[in-house]
């Protein structure tokens, strides 16, 4: 097996790869990518045992076929030093041993064998859908923030798909807080629904953010397949029934503030800095057109206060909120106004652009306030 290809394009393959390994593996062969030669196209494979991911690398300069893996971080640490040189990788598949060259240099290393690399999942009984790639980014960067890390209740650590031939809804929460960001874009043919896992919507966000391209996406009840480019990535669906997230939004919001969301954000990231720093808790004071942001640190003495004018309807309030869930949301809202919609000091808070950019998408956010220091 031997095959030449370009330093830098192979770094940048393997490097949108790295992004589904672990730090830490139980399975040693996980550590390693999966070279498979197919004529002139160079299959690379990174799995987790939960996703696998592949990208296929095209080559003018390829020999027998044959298949091995290679551990991953000597190929990435090696690649980064190069400049963009042509790389001939040659491999023993009898000894396991691998020979790169470039320029005046030799490097050898010792792979392994291919049969102990996890199988990517087998396409049974799918549906297929196709999405822009620009709406799919949108869709996870304003949701997947919201998704928990429990453990130990695995359905809420991934983002909710609700799927039918009118619209689809993406919905996270972690019980603190909730978005659900709906596409009427994006149409099934059957309705249908299922749990994406926090980790590969991470990868392909981060992958698809610098490309606009068609993604083919299949799913049936066990996994996910998406394809795009030279991309492919399969990962395990979750299981287990999502929480009826539909009964824990308020309908009666009869206090509603609205303000400019930018002049919002930065004052609380000031405000922010002298809270609590583990209830991270900013107390809003509204009354007419003022808001007062104020947090204090009893330990430390440290405490802000900030006025903002807004437009307030509804009774003199104060209730408090964790800054750090309100920037999340901020930042992950698109407009100059939000709105923010309040029933109780101890209900939760809507939280709403004033006006929506794309008529094709609705968001809603959900923040529970946090107990107010008296």
């Amino acid at each position: 097996m031997k095959f030449i290809v370009s330093s830098s394009v192979l770094l940048k393959n393997l490097q949108i790869l790295s992004g589904v390994l672990n730090t830490s593996n139980t399975l040693p062969i996980l550590d390693d990518f999966l070279f498979e030669l197919k004529e002139d196209d160079l299959l690379i494979t990174a799995s987790d045992l939960e996703t696998t991911m592949t990208v296929t690398v095209k080559l003018t300069n390829s020999g027998e076929p044959g298949i091995i893996a290679i551990p991953a971080k000597i190929m990435l640490d090696t690649l980064k030093t190069f400049a963009d040189v042509p790389v001939t990788i040659n491999v023993n598949e009898n000894t396991l041993g691998i020979e790169l060259s470039a320029g005046e240099g030799k490097y050898r290393l010792v792979g392994h064998k291919s049969d102990e690399f996890p199988q990517t999942p087998i396409k049974e009984d799918i549906t297929e859908l196709n999405i822009d790639s620009s709406i799919l980014v949108s869709a996870f960067n304003k949701t997947v923030f919201a998704a928990g890390t429990d453990e130990l209740r695995p359905v809420m650590s991934g983002v909710f798909c609700d799927l039918s031939s009118d619209e689809t809804i993406f919905v996270a929460t972690d019980a603190h807080k909730l978005v659900r960001y709906k596409r009427k874009d994006i149409k099934a043919e059957k309705s249908s629904s299922f749990i994406l896992p926090k980790k590969p919507l991470n990868q392909l966000k981060n992958t698809l953010s610098c490309a606009d391209v068609p993604v083919k996406i299949e799913y049936n009840e066990t996994n996910a397949f998406f394809t795009f480019g030279n991309v492919n990535l399969s990962c395990r669906l979750i299981e287990g029934k999502y929480p009826n997230y539909e009964a824990v939004i308020p309908n009666e919001n009869p206090n509603v503030l609205t303000i400019s969301r930018n002049a919002l954000l930065v004052s609380i990231k000031r405000v922010a800095i002298f809270a609590n720093q583990s209830t991270h808790q900013v107390r809003f004071k509204i009354s007419g057109k003022e808001l007062v942001l104020s947090s204090e640190d009893v330990d430390f003495a440290n405490e802000a206060k900030e006025r903002l004018t807004c437009n307030y309807e509804g009774d003199d309030m104060e209730i408090g909120f964790n800054s750090k869930f309100l920037l999340e949301m901020l930042s992950n809202i698109d407009g100059d106004d939000v709105k923010i919609e309040m029933s109780a000091p101890n209900r939760a808070g809507i939280v709403l652009p004033v006006e929506e950019d794309n008529k094709n998408e609705e968001i809603l956010m959900l923040v529970m306030p946090v107990m107010l220091n008296q």
